[in-house]
This record gives structure tokens, C-alpha cells and sequence, in this order.
């Protein structure tokens, strides 16, 4: 097996770890090829002062089925979540901590999030201010950094190579990923424990989606059906969290080990919109370069992609300006392509989607199948595209993935998935 492509060493996908509405890989999988959401009323926060009630919730999660009491109450929620996902990623590569920290300066950690465990930081600005400004938690303020999930997961783990928090709003998980890949392509590791993570669903935050008339609304008894990418009758996105770790390595360390494989990580790239703080730029034009640089990073032609796992929030804006992209970098190819979004039944989990959205084309690439974009009933002209409605597809010879994640801020990350 060539150890190299174009000239660069191969990036391989060995393990996948994920804390979802849907929760791990398994129970993820099996529930998006059934088209089966996990958005739920909200339990975990008071929501009796808030318009939207409804989210993408991981429940019955607990932290201390992966860390020691003491350790779990002083981390944000972000960071339970990266050491939950990193530690069934782990597992799921065959590997140990003893494993990682043999390999010495050869493995990094490369972990995006948007805000990381920003709860903390308002819980204790909340107390400081309310008990008479009295001496704050000394761990709280950086336990709240996006850098913390990072490094927990670095420190746990054992990994000592490079450490990186890629903060790039909803790109977050996809650019770790790309960005990860590149420490392998560069000869700086040989393995990096890579992903997204999220765990900002506040009161707060729904509030100020919602004050942006971002978010679904007027489903909060019939939440399953909020999420409906593509459809004409679209209103916004179901706020949503969770954590998705990917184990990357290089073709050569992979074999060496006999590690299983995957699939394999052809290219990558992001972009800027260079437009608005938060409205999309409405002719696409960063998305097309992210994903028109991703398919020349990959040495790919636009023909050659089979499926595209798309940012599609179900906003009115992203998925018509989304769509334009694809036809404008596609071509009539475009109308050949299946087009589906996870997020029709994971919600948005910002900073964490893109790397739920890999796990997920990983395993299309595993079954070859295309999981569905539910919730779509009516047909919207300005999305004339093949969105997988409703049912799952079965396909045959599926071997080039094209994922996409677009961000508040400009921010555009593509990434390219193949068979090994």
C-alpha cells in the first residue's frame, strides 16, 4: 500500500469517539440511518423564561463514568464532554494511555470549540456578584477558556506533541480536523487526537439566538420536527451540544501498529466570508472557495464527489445560499449528487457539528449508506437539489465525501473523506 499521495504522507481515521442528542458512534449512527431525532424538550436548564424550549440535549450523561469526582467538579461541561469522546476514541482505536504516552512527542491534540465551557464563566460571575463580591473561585475563570478541553484531554491522555483550540465558531470541529491532519502532512506527529466539542445550551444562549430570529420556533410540543434543512417551510436551527474525537494517524504509523482503518482524510480547507458578523454572505462565495480549495488540496476533481454532508442548518439563508455554492462549484454535476444534513435530527451543536458530521460520513463510507435530511415535506425552489429525503439510501461503490461547515464570523471549512 502507497504510504504517500501526492507526494505527502497518507491521513488515516482509526478511531471515533461521541457524546450526542443521539450518543455514541453506535447508538448515532444507527439512529441518523432512521431518521430518528434526538431533539427533545430541555431538561438539564430552567427554560420557563425562554421562547424556545427545545434542543439537541445530551442526557443521562455522567461525567464521572470517565473521571474521578474531584477532577469532574471542578471542569466546565465542554471539557467533560472531550474527555468522554477522547476516551471512547481511544478505545475505539485500540489503544491505551500507556500506548500514547510511548509514542512521546509524536501524538498532538488538535480540539475546536466556540466557547468551550462558557457556563462556568457566567455561573461565577453570577455568584461573585451576588454574594457581596466575595473572593471568586480561583479555577472557575479558566476553567471557562476554549483552550480547557484541550488540555484536559492533552493531560489524561498523555499526549505531549502539539496542542492546538482551533475557535472558529460552527467551522470549529471541521478545521481541527483539516488543521490536525496538517501536523501529520508536516512530519510534526504521527498521531492526533482531533475533534469538536460544545456545551452552550444555556437560557442565555437560546435567548440571544432567538432575540436573532435564528432559531425554529412555535415547535416546542412537537420538537422532533423543528429541524427541517432544505424544506420551503424552514424558520431556523435547533440549538444543540456534544462532542465528537476522531484519532488520525498517518497510513505508515497505522500499519505499523495493524491498526483498523476507517477511512482516509484526502483534503481540506476553510475560508472567509470577509462580509457580516452573522448574516451569510448571500452568493456563497466563501463557501465555494472552502470547498473549492478542499477539492484541490485532495488533487480531486468536482465529478469525483458521490456525497456532500451539508452545513444545513435550516435557516432560510444558509441552506438557499448553501445550495447556490454547491451548484455553482458543481456544475450539472450538482443534480447527481445526494446532498444530507445531520442536522435535520442532531440539531446545531456549533463548534462540535463538523466533527459529528465526519463520524457520520465516516460511517456512510463503512455501510455505504446516506442517512436522511427528515423533516422534509415541501420543496423549495431555491433548493432544488437531492437531499436524501426522509429515508435513508443504501449506495453502492461510495468512496469520495465532500462535509461542509459554515460559521458565524465568515468562517468556512470543508474537508474531503475517502475510502481507505
Amino acid at each position: 500500500m502507497e504510504l504517500l499521495r501526492n507526494g505527502r504522507p497518507r491521513i488515516v481515521i482509526t478511531g471515533m469517539g461521541s457524546v450526542s442528542a443521539l450518543g455514541g458512534v453506535k447508538s448515532l449512527w444507527e439512529s441518523l440511518k432512521a431518521g430518528q431525532s434526538g431533539i427533545r424538550r430541555i431538561t438539564t436548564i430552567p427554560i420557563e423564561h425562554v421562547p424556545v424550549k427545545i434542543g439537541g440535549e445530551v442526557r443521562d450523561f455522567d461525567p464521572t463514568d470517565y473521571l474521578e469526582h474531584k477532577e469532574a467538579r471542578r471542569m466546565g461541561r465542554a471539557s467533560h464532554f472531550a474527555v468522554a469522546a477522547a476516551s471512547l476514541a481511544i478505545e475505539d482505536a485500540g489503544l491505551t494511555v500507556a500506548d500514547i504516552e510511548n509514542e512521546g512527542e509524536r501524538v498532538g491534540v488538535v480540539l475546536g470549540t466556540s466557547l468551550g465551557s462558557h457556563e462556568m464563566s457566567e455561573q461565577s460571575t453570577l455568584k461573585y456578584k451576588t454574594s457581596g463580591y466575595r473572593k471568586p473561585n480561583p479555577l472557575s475563570l479558566i476553567n471557562c477558556l476554549p483552550n480547557m478541553p484541550g488540555h484536559y484531554v492533552s493531560r489524561f491522555f498523555r499526549a505531549v506533541g502539539p496542542l492546538n483550540t482551533p475557535s472558529n465558531a460552527c467551522a470549529s470541529g471541521t478545521q481541527a480536523v483539516g488543521e490536525a491532519g496538517e501536523l501529520i502532512r508536516n512530519g510534526r506527529a504521527d498521531m492526533v487526537i482531533t475533534g469538536g466539542v460544545e456545551a452552550v445550551l444555556q437560557d442565555y444562549a437560546l435567548a440571544g439566538f432567538e432575540a436573532m430570529d435564528a432559531l425554529a420556533t412555535g415547535y416546542n410540543d412537537n420538537p422532533e420536527a423543528a429541524s427541517r434543512p432544505f424544506d420551503a417551510n424552514r424558520s431556523g436551527f435547533v440549538f444543540s451540544e456534544g462532542g465528537a474525537v476522531i484519532i488520525i494517524e498517518s497510513l505508515a504509523h497505522a500499519l505499523k501498529r495493524n491498526a483498523r482503518i476507517y477511512a482516509e482524510v484526502l483534503g481540506h480547507a476553510a475560508s472567509s466570508d470577509a462580509y457580516h458578523i452573522a448574516a451569510l454572505d448571500p452568493e456563497g462565495k466563501g463557501a465555494m472557495r472552502s470547498m473549492r480549495w478542499a477539492l484541490e488540496d485532495a488533487r480531486m476533481n468536482p465529478e469525483d464527489i458521490q456525497y456532500i454532508n451539508a452545513h444545513g442548518t435550516s435557516t432560510p439563508a444558509n441552506d438557499a445560499m448553501e445550495t447556490l455554492a454547491i451548484k455553482t462549484i458543481f456544475g450539472e454535476h450538482a443534480y447527481n449528487i445526494p446532498v444530507s444534513s445531520s442536522k435535520s435530527m442532531l440539531g446545531h451543536a456549533l463548534g462540535a457539528s463538523g466533527a459529528l458530521e465526519i463520524v457520520a460520513c465516516v460511517m456512510s463510507l463503512v455501510d455505504q449508506v446516506l442517512h436522511p435530511t427528515i423533516n422534509y415535506e415541501t420543496p423549495d425552489p431555491e433548493c432544488d437539489l437531492d437531499y436524501v429525503p426522509n429515508i435513508a439510501r443504501e449506495v453502492k461503490n461510495l468512496r469520495y465525501i465532500l462535509s461542509n461547515s459554515f460559521g458565524l464570523g465568515g468562517q468556512n471549512a470543508s474537508i474531503v473523506l475517502s475510502q481507505i
